[in-house]
């Protein structure tokens, strides 16, 4: 089963695929290399040429693979949870958002309506700078008035979430096209 972007293990499926990329990349830069030398007898070949610009792509592979491997997915005992309190809402998992001075890493969303509500472990993360992030790109895609407040705490998370699944099941609108408009956005500028 493929896993997408903004589902529960996405991150791990991620450094997976990146791993198996940048290994393969640079395995290929190796073999022309040594391929190149036992042709030729020295360094100094076509194929020594084609390697070293083999180097810029696997390169590539390896900075993500670093930008992606500090960074786990939520547990499947979390997203399961998640998924029974709030099956109402539209959810998204394992997102890592970015800013010029600070790595943020979010586990969960669930958005109703106009709000939305995350769960970051990440302690030294100041939630509220999370909050105001969320909320300066969803003005900048006209989003306006949403209201975006992000937890460290797993069960304050959880009881926020079932009560914007029990708001929405008593209100019956359908904003399921406004909710999947935000959810794209958060998708777009995570990592």
């Amino acid at each position: 089963m493929k896993v997408l972007k903004g589902d529960a293990g996405y991150i791990r499926k991620r450094k997976r695929k990146i791993l198996l990329k940048t290994i393969l990349e640079f395995g290929i830069v190796a073999a022309l290399l040594i391929l190149g030398i036992i042709e030729t007898g020295t360094r100094q070949n076509l194929l020594t040429v084609v390697a070293i610009l083999g180097c810029l792509p696997a390169s590539k592979a390896l900075v993500e693979l670093i930008m992606v491997l500090p960074h786990h997915s939520i547990s499947e005992e979390m997203a399961a949870e998640i998924e029974l309190n709030a099956e109402l809402l539209t959810r998204a998992y394992d997102m890592v958002f970015t800013s010029e001075k600070v790595i943020m890493p979010v586990e969960a969303i669930v958005i109703s309506g106009n709000t939305i509500c995350g769960y970051s472990s990440k302690s030294k993360v100041d939630m509220n700078v999370i909050s105001k992030h969320l909320k300066q790109y969803l003005n900048a895609n006209q989003f306006d008035k949403v209201s975006v407040k992000i937890f460290d705490n797993y069960t304050s998370f959880v009881t926020r979430a079932e009560g914007m699944n029990n708001i929405a099941s008593i209100e019956k609108e359908d904003t399921k096209r406004h909710e999947d408009g935000i959810k794209h956005i958060i998708l777009n500028i995570s990592l």
